[in-house]
């Protein structure tokens, strides 16, 4: 025989004792089926009955006036995720419309900018002559006036010239289309009132920029920087140090003629800012070199 090889009589004895072995195995385990069948029944039980739908038995009434509720306590996720029920029960009908509007500010206060303006640009496509379109314009204008502002804004504001403005600018884009179509809406005075203000930070904005060419003496880029400013934001509270700074880059530049008619302006328009300058131009000599 073979080294190391079995005889037949070893070999079937190895058999027997491994199936005994596989059967005594399958004893001490068979006390465990039960409780996996249960396991599994459970599991399958649950699979098959989904989260109880609290709003299945609520009338459309019922929903709406919780989730208005909800935005009255300020509650303002809660409020936009019972208005998301109301809609997905209720696909049509009185309140669902009433809630498409309402679930803008809702997501709006609880700072959801993007589904705010998606839902105010939903409700504009599908109620086209609603009375209420005027706000939902609005509040287009409003989502994006108040988005990046956070808490600690007002009290630690940003140089407007390292501040991002995109969001600005299409605020200020939405009032003025707002403004342009419902000019005697309720919500055009706060508009206006707004968009002034916006003005201001994008001239603010300008004027940073040309002052950071002037004292780098880029005066061309300068002038025109604050030119802009002069054409383009009348009004603004910027607009005296705008001029002031035309006059003082146009005299580095040498063009006197254009210091001298920025400089009646300013005059003519801000006498006391005027003056200041003239001192300046006393004291400093900066417009004889």
């Amino acid at each position: 025989m073979r080294l190391g090889a079995r005889s037949p009589d070893s070999a079937q004895q190895h058999l027997i004792l491994t199936h005994n072995g596989q059967l005594e195995r399958m004893k001490n385990t068979a006390h465990l089926l039960p409780f996996i069948a249960l396991l599994m029944l459970s599991l399958t039980a649950c699979s098959n009955n989904p989260k109880e739908d609290p709003y299945e038995n609520s009338t459309a009434q019922q929903i709406y006036q919780e989730a208005h509720a909800k935005l009255e306590e300020d509650e303002y996720k809660k409020s936009a995720e019972v208005f998301e029920a109301l809609e997905a029960h209720y696909p049509f009908g009185d309140y669902t419309k009433q809630g498409q509007l309402e679930i803008v500010y809702s997501y709006y206060k609880a700072d959801e900018s993007p589904a705010a303006l998606a839902a105010a640009e939903r409700y504009i496509r599908l109620h086209p002559r609603s009375e209420q379109l005027d706000y939902a314009y609005y509040l287009k204008g409003l989502i994006k006036f108040n988005e990046n502002k956070g808490l600690l804004s007002g009290f630690l504001p940003l140089d407007p010239s390292k501040r991002d403005l995109t969001a600005d600018r299409a605020s200020y884009h939405f009032f003025e289309e707002f403004v342009r179509r419902y000019s005697n809406s309720p919500y055009a005075a706060d508009a206006r009132q707004r968009m002034a203000y916006l003005r201001n930070e994008f001239a603010q904005a300008q004027y940073h920029q040309a002052d950071y060419y002037y004292r780098r003496g880029a005066y061309l880029a300068a002038a025109n920087r604050a030119s802009d400013i002069v054409k383009n934001f009348e009004g603004a509270t910027i607009m005296p140090d705008a001029l002031v700074l035309v006059v003082k880059a146009y005299h580095k530049l040498g063009l006197e003629d254009l210091a001298a008619d920025a400089e009646r302006v300013l005059a003519l328009n801000y006498p006391e800012k005027d003056a200041a300058l003239l001192e300046e131009e006393k004291t400093s000599k900066w417009y004889w070199f």
